[in-house]
């Protein structure tokens, strides 16, 4: 029964948002785990932290479900992934639910609410690579813009935002308060 896969795919009674990720994907179309990798690469990674072994993990969990079906291995062990008639029924059980808060994990805000305690150098190392790891998600962002703009709106939207954050952030760089680190050795 639907219900029961529902209720027993994790202690919180639903999928956990990576997994339902990737029914989002299935839902639209057969991929194969590589296929999956390179489409949460080029987009919902630039805001939900997904790594390789949790697309496989959760593959593999997913099928366990019954939530997906796997091809027969085809050449080099690749399979593709379909969305069962199960999946697409707790997929839209899970989209339907509020979202919860937004959690953000920054290494760096980390490293940096701490700084004070580092020498100066240090912490403009981090920052000159912060920097340059958003501007490239803001030249990534912008690029993107003008290929999905037309044909699909509202991932485009979300690029939107990924481009004010970037900026924001970047912006946000630029007024440091430099004055407040003193050499410490």
């Amino acid at each position: 029964m639907v219900e029961d896969v529902y209720m027993s795919s994790a202690p919180t009674d639903r999928p956990n948002a990576t997994a339902a990720s990737l029914l989002g994907f299935l839902y639209w179309q057969p991929l194969s785990g590589g296929d999956l990798t390179k489409l949460v690469e080029s987009s919902i990674a630039n805001f939900w932290n997904v790594t390789r072994s949790q697309i496989y993990r959760e593959l593999r969990t997913l099928t366990t479900q019954g939530l997906i079906e796997s091809s027969e291995a085809g050449a080099r062990g690749r399979r593709t992934f379909t969305i069962t008639d199960q999946g697409r029924v707790v997929f839209k059980q899970w989209l339907n639910e509020q979202p919860g808060p937004d959690l953000m994990r920054s290494p760096f805000l980390l490293k940096f609410f701490f700084g004070i305690l580092l020498d100066r150098q240090t912490v403009e190392d981090f920052v000159q690579s912060y920097r340059q790891d958003n501007k490239k998600r803001l030249d990534y962002f912008r690029q993107l813009m003008p290929q999905i703009a037309e044909t699909d709106p509202i991932p485009a939207h979300v690029a939107k935002l990924g481009i004010a954050i970037q900026e924001t952030i970047l912006d946000w760089v630029d007024t440091i308060p430099w004055e407040h680190w003193e050499d410490r050795s």
